[in-house]
């Protein structure tokens, strides 16, 4: 008889990174409420330190060039 070993979970990249299980019993409504508070809570967040937030993405993932015609990632494309 073998015994198959539970599957690793994900690592986040970051170390100080919190894992969260999403329970899969949750109604489709209240999937959306915590759906909705994360979303505000990411756009209140992005108001207080987005410039940091993106200079420090910039130091850590390189410092990218645009091109003439190229068009810069904002908030509002996510």
């Amino acid at each position: 008889m073998s015994h198959a070993k539970p599957p690793t979970p994900l690592t986040p990249t970051n170390p100080r990174a919190i894992s969260v299980t999403i329970p899969d019993t949750w109604t489709p409504e209240q999937a959306l409420v915590v759906f909705e508070l994360v979303d505000e809570l990411r756009e209140n967040i992005f108001a207080l330190y987005g410039c940091r937030i993106q200079a420090l993405l910039q130091e850590q993932q390189g410092c990218f060039e645009f091109s003439e015609g190229d068009t810069p990632v904002t908030d509002s494309a996510f």
